[in-house]
């Protein structure tokens, strides 16, 4: 099969409380006026909301009402993310779930958006998965898309498609719809950036073709967005050229370059380390006069 139909939901919610029902009304909406529809990928957090507070351990119960919609609907399903507890650290993570009602896989966001995500532990791992007889899809969370070996680590992975949460109700969200397009385009694969609406995001929702084109671009308020991926035109993008030009992946592949940055335990390097601590900016001191 190469083509396969993805619903993102940009959807107002509450930033501090239960958001499940919300979410299953929307669901089957979707699925009554779009049965087509086989996969459907909600904004970051948007199940209890932007508090630590709400953190339970996984497997949960909020997560076994999802597996429930999943499996009552057919559909792969993949509610956002959620913060889990696991023992006395938190951390962002998302579920994809199959139309068995079964989690496949759990992701964990390696980027938490410091200093601003505050008790939010990063994660280690990156997680692709295989829809069978359709493709590879990889998961990242919000921030870790500013951080180009993520989406690079997935493409690498074999990842075809790039499903991408998001939660950012900041002034540099215009920012973000350019490094969606910019992932899209280096890694040759689609990207579903799905943002929230309200108190939950500044919406504008992104998805990006492998050759940085925008397929479509949400507004600010609630939206269901059905996109039909052809895969195939991954699979040639990636053997022929972007536009039949730059085959980004095979020059990563084949480089010559040795990057020394990568070589050190965390990335750091004499300059980075003199940029000070990574926290909050202070607020500036009047001159006195």
């Amino acid at each position: 099969m190469s083509y396969f139909t993805i619903a993102g939901v940009q959807m107002h919610a509450l930033h501090h409380g239960d958001n499940t029902e919300t979410m299953r009304h929307r669901i089957d909406l979707l699925m009554s006026r779009f049965p087509q529809v086989q996969m459907v990928l909600f904004s970051e957090l948007v199940v209890t909301g932007a508090s630590t507070h709400h953190a339970e351990p996984m497997p949960s119960s909020k997560e076994h009402l999802f597996c429930e919609m999943a499996r009552h609907h057919g559909i792969w399903l993949i509610p956002g993310s959620m913060f889990e507890r696991v023992d006395d650290k938190i951390y962002n993570t998302l579920s994809v779930i199959s139309p068995e009602g079964e989690v496949v896989c759990r992701y964990r966001k390696m980027f938490p958006f410091r200093p601003y995500e505050e008790g939010v532990e990063a994660g280690n791992e990156f997680v692709v998965f295989d829809v069978p007889g359709v493709g590879r899809f990889g998961v990242s969370i919000c921030y870790d898309m500013w951080f180009p070996e993520t989406t690079r680590t997935l493409a690498a992975m074999g990842a075809e498609v790039i499903l991408h949460p998001t939660m950012t109700d900041t002034i540099d969200r215009d920012i973000e719809l350019a490094i969606a397009r910019t992932n899209a385009a280096i890694n040759q694969c689609f990207f579903f950036d799905i943002n929230g609406a309200g108190a939950m995001g500044n919406g504008r929702s992104i998805v990006v073709g492998p050759s940085g084109d925008v397929i479509h671009q949400s507004g600010i308020g609630d939206e269901i967005v059905p996109i039909e991926v052809d895969m195939q035109r991954v699979r040639r993008e990636r053997e022929r050229g972007l536009r039949g030009l730059g085959q980004p992946l095979k020059s990563f592949r084949d480089r010559e370059v040795d990057f020394s940055l990568y070589r050190s335990e965390n990335g750091s390097s004499p300059f980075l380390d003199s940029l000070g601590p990574l926290g909050k900016p202070v607020r500036d001191e009047l001159p006195k006069y």
